[in-house]
Formats: C-alpha cells, sequence, structure tokens
C-alpha cells in the first residue's frame, strides 16, 4: 500500500503548487489586470482668480473749476478679484491707487487755496470679454484678444486740492497669453479713462499678471 501511495504523493507535491497559482494569476480581463485612469489636467486653469496691474497713465486736461488743466502723467497699480464664467467672459471687483504730477500752476478745485500733485483710490467693477483666441500647436487657445471695461468710485487726494469724488469709467482692449503653468496668464492692455462729472480724460497702459485658482 506504501508502494501505491508514494508515486501519487509525489506527483500531487509538484501539480498542488501549480494549480494554486493559476488559481491567484487574473485574467487579462479582471479589474486587477486593468491599469488605473490617468490623472488629467486642463491646459488652461479657469475659475476664482487674483490679478495684478500696474503701469503709467496720463491725465490730459485734470479735473478742475479754475485755472489751468495741465497734461498730467503718473502711475497706477490695481488689484483685481473675480471669476471665470466659461472661456470668454470673466467678472471682478477692483481696487486701483494713482499719482499724477500737475506742477504748481494746478488748483484744482481750491480756488487756489492748494495746489500740485495729486492721487485718487478707486474701489469697483469690471468685465472682461475674451473676443478672438489663437491655438498653439497642440491646439491649446493660450492667446486671447479681449476687451475690459469697468466702473469705480474716484476719491482725491489732498481733498483740499480736489474735495469731490467722481465716476470713473475706463475700457480698452488688450491681449493676454496662457502660460504652460497652467494657473498663470500675463498680459497687456491699454485703456482709456473718463471722470464722469468732471469731464477728464485719460488713458493708461497695463502690464499685468493673473492666478486663476
Amino acid at each position: 500500500m506504501q508502494k501505491v501511495l508514494a508515486p501519487l504523493v509525489l506527483c500531487a507535491s509538484f501539480l498542488l503548487p501549480g494549480v494554486s497559482g493559476a488559481q491567484e494569476t487574473p485574467s487579462a480581463g479582471s479589474p486587477a489586470m486593468q491599469d488605473r485612469p490617468a490623472v488629467t489636467f486642463d491646459e488652461v486653469e479657469r475659475g476664482v482668480y487674483f490679478a495684478v496691474y500696474g503701469g503709467p497713465s496720463w491725465i490730459a486736461n485734470p479735473p478742475a473749476a479754475s485755472g489751468p488743466r495741465p497734461f498730467s502723467s503718473g502711475q497706477f497699480a490695481q488689484v483685481e478679484l473675480g471669476i471665470d464664467l466659461g472661456e470668454r467672459l470673466s467678472l471682478g471687483v477692483f481696487f486701483m491707487g494713482s499719482v499724477n504730477r500737475a506742477g504748481s500752476e494746478y488748483v484744482g478745485d481750491s480756488q487756489g487755496a492748494a495746489s500740485g500733485d495729486f492721487s485718487m483710490m478707486t474701489p469697483g467693477a469690471v468685465l472682461r470679454a475674451r473676443l478672438v483666441g489663437f491655438a498653439d500647436s497642440q491646439e491649446v487657445k493660450r492667446t486671447w484678444i479681449y476687451a475690459r471695461a469697468g466702473v469705480g468710485y474716484a476719491m482725491f487726494s489732498p481733498k483740499k486740492l480736489l474735495p469731490d469724488s467722481d465716476i470713473l469709467v475706463f475700457a480698452g482692449p488688450g491681449v493676454e497669453y496662457y502660460t504652460r503653468l497652467r494657473h498663470f496668464s500675463v498680459g497687456l492692455e491699454v485703456t482709456g479713462n473718463y471722470l464722469a462729472s468732471k469731464g477728464a480724460f485719460g488713458f493708461a497702459v497695463a502690464p499685468n499678471i493673473r492666478y486663476a485658482f
């Protein structure tokens, strides 16, 4: 009997590991053999954004009740927080500060009690519309021609020179490029400015950078 069982035990010792391995090996169509889905990212990130603008500005006829209104150069800086409404539209709020040189002959609305340079602080709202997009070699629209318009409440300093606030309206075209860093875009725009009640015209050149969360 032992002579009969011995060959059977020997064969079983060779066959059992193979059967066990065959049971544990998943088939090609089983979930264990399928690759995990790859994580993909948008080439251009859109959503809530933060932007910074800054550059030279000019006012052709600074606000004044009397006296000369000399051409005035200056600088401005602006921060903006907003949200993209799809690929083409953005809405935001901003806060802008600017300083302008005017010279001693400029007396503003002070009737001669004050003269010289002035500054302006303006909170407001802005709309950006992307009009035309240009795709790169990967068919991603990274370069856009856009129009941007806004309105704000302008407050002047020194108050003795310009005591009354005004409504600032601005609009202009720009070009924007979405970098390969996904979240960042850079741009350049030219805007025309108008102080509604004082009838003052100006313009600005604004390099800018934007980060979308």
